[in-house]
């Protein structure tokens, strides 16, 4: 880890040169990219240093305590060197979160997809509500979120839809949705009374840039359409919903959510880009194919990541056995309890994996 923590140390110290350096300041694409790794480094950096400090108070306090001392001075020697011990512990622990290789797209936006699952217009109407849940924890986080493609039903249901999440750290904490979400309610369709279990699943994609993608315009088949839905006479009366199909993966891609069809176009593009970036990643890593179909499933009742039980006001993340019982919290958007357990977990067994190797 040491050998680690000085390359990072180093390395900062030859970015804070360059980024003096007239040639870089000259070439603001060059000056971005170092600018940005100088950044990456700094934390670690700075706690890196504050560690060797600490390291240093303990071990000059504890060769002290090997000389002859005066009982009292002892005393007080042997306490400051418990607190500098502590303290040593902790910023380590710390270092070996910060050396856990973060995830390349921790930093982008976001397109999620939901769609109902098990239960018909019930499961619909859980698809709605899980689609205001994300839009309040966008706003509450700073973020935001817009319409790309929804399929709503009569009675205010959502089939399906995809939204976009733009803002820092989007991914970061989303990507923790991925998989099945089950609800256990009494319908507002029902009228005996009776609970009912129903599904619906939730899918995030990293938004890729262009450059990521290989994407051919020849091989994309564009289709232009009426929106449907609310939006008035003006959207009945043009064309201006997109449909693009990707011919050689079969990706079909729909947006109608703008009045206007080169915007509905652009977002079209941006989802595909993204669709395309997933399937890219996980053709060349198979074990991650295989854990995001085990997460998004079918939709069926026994698959799930997390049930939200509306009598009990209870909300539970099956993954790391956390139960809270603020339902009507989370529902609004407060999420941040969940996604830092699920964080910590993920951390905790990356750690573990790092010190069995």
């Amino acid at each position: 880890m040491t050998e680690k923590l000085q390359a990072a140390e180093n390395r900062y110290e030859e970015l804070t040169q360059k980024l003096t350096d007239p040639d870089v300041l000259g070439n603001p694409e060059l000056y971005k990219k170092i600018a940005t790794e100088h950044s990456e480094l700094e934390e670690l950096v700075s706690v890196y240093r504050t560690y060797k400090e600490a390291a240093r108070d303990r071990d000059e306090a504890r060769d002290l305590l090997e000389k002859p001392l005066e009982d009292e001075f002892r005393e007080l020697v042997k306490e400051e060197y418990r607190e500098k011990a502590e303290r040593t512990a902790a910023l380590e622990d710390q270092l070996r979160i910060l050396l856990i290789p973060k995830d390349p797209n921790d930093k982008k936006n976001v397109i999620m997809e939901i769609r109902s699952g098990a239960g018909g217009e019930e499961a619909a109407l859980f698809a709605a509500v899980l689609f205001r849940m994300y839009v309040r924890y966008a706003e509450r986080s700073g973020w935001r979120t817009e319409a790309v493609d929804i399929n709503e039903t009569e009675i205010g249901g959502i089939k399906e839809c995809t939204f976009t999440v733009s803002g820092s750290g989007a991914y970061s904490r989303l990507k923790f949705e991925s998989g099945v979400h089950r609800v256990q309610r009494v319908p507002v369709t029902e009228a005996g009374g009776r609970i009912h279990t129903s599904t619906a699943t939730v899918a995030v994609l990293p938004e890729a840039d262009e450059v990521e993608v290989d994407l051919n315009p020849n091989d994309v088949e564009i289709d232009t359409y009426r929106s449907s839905g609310a939006g008035g006479q003006h959207i009945n009366k043009t064309e201006s919903a997109i449909r693009l199909t990707h011919r050689p993966t079969g990706i079909v891609v729909t947006c109608q959510d703008e009045k206007s069809q080169l915007k509905n176009k652009e977002r079209a593009f941006k989802v595909l880009r993204s669709k395309l970036y997933e399937m890219q990643k996980e053709e060349r890593d198979s074990s991650v194919a295989q854990a995001r179909r085990s997460q998004v499933g079918s939709g069926d009742r026994s698959e799930r990541i997390r049930t939200y039980n509306y009598p009990q006001n209870r909300v539970t993340d099956h993954r790391i056995d956390l139960t809270l019982y603020k339902l009507t919290a989370v529902l609004d958007g407060d999420l941040d309890d969940i996604i830092d357990a699920l964080i910590t977990s993920e951390r905790a067994e990356k750690l573990g994996h790092g010190n069995g190797e």
